[in-house]
């Protein structure tokens, strides 16, 4: 099987670091990890500029503006409606269970705090990961479509496989460390979007091409 380790060196050397997750803040880096569902990066960073123009980009701002006006400040990012509802169902969360603070929230023991996040309706397990990850500083892997396959046609893993399996091929055979997970799951999405491609990958240009023999 492919080191993992081979894996992330061969894709450090060609796209170099990320600096992924663009936030100015945790607070920012979660709502653009609830927003960025099913939509383009470039949208999300939209509604995100819109939220903060209308002086919304705070737990108080999104907890105090009524639900339709929220969904009108965060448009851009698609499927309006339901996401205005997830914004609202984790600000809700955050007041209730640790008064509005993201700090204090992220004092929470990962695994608790991971099965808190997955309570709340709409939130699953890549997004919370994310906000675990780039928000919190918790050493737990990002498993996303670009992930996975990445894996998959490396035949790293089944299509069957499912989110947990696929984390523990990298948090069972890597040092948990953050800055590793952070960067390692940015270099799968920079793959999957400009070289392995869902339909007409450009295999000749991917720096992972002859990764299917024994190492």
């Amino acid at each position: 099987m492919v080191k993992i380790k081979t894996i992330y060196q061969r894709l450090y050397r060609a796209f170099g670091p990320q600096n992924w997750w663009p936030g100015k803040n945790p607070f920012e880096i979660i709502i653009g990890a609830i927003l960025t569902q099913n939509t383009a990066w470039t949208n999300v960073e939209k509604a995100i500029k819109n939220l903060e123009k209308q002086g919304l980009l705070s737990a108080r701002g999104l907890r105090d503006v009524p639900l339709k006006d929220l969904a009108k400040a965060i448009r851009s990012a698609g499927y309006f409606n339901q996401k205005a509802k997830k914004l609202k169902a984790f600000i809700d969360f955050l007041f209730v269970n640790y008064g509005g603070s993201v700090k204090r929230m992220f004092k929470k023991e990962t695994a608790l705090l991971r099965q808190e996040l997955l309570e709340i309706k709409g939130i699953g397990q890549e997004t919370a990961d994310s906000i675990l990850l780039y928000a919190g500083n918790k050493p737990i892997f990002v498993i996303d479509a670009y992930t996975r396959r990445v894996l998959s046609r490396l035949q790293l893993i089944s299509e069957k496989a499912d989110y947990q399996e696929i984390q523990q091929l990298f948090t069972q055979n890597l040092p948990l460390d953050v800055q590793l997970f952070n960067e390692f799951h940015a270099l799968f999405v920079r793959l999957g979007k400009d070289i392995c491609k869902k339909t007409k990958p450009d295999c000749g240009c991917c720096p992972l091409k002859n990764c299917l023999f024994i190492i």
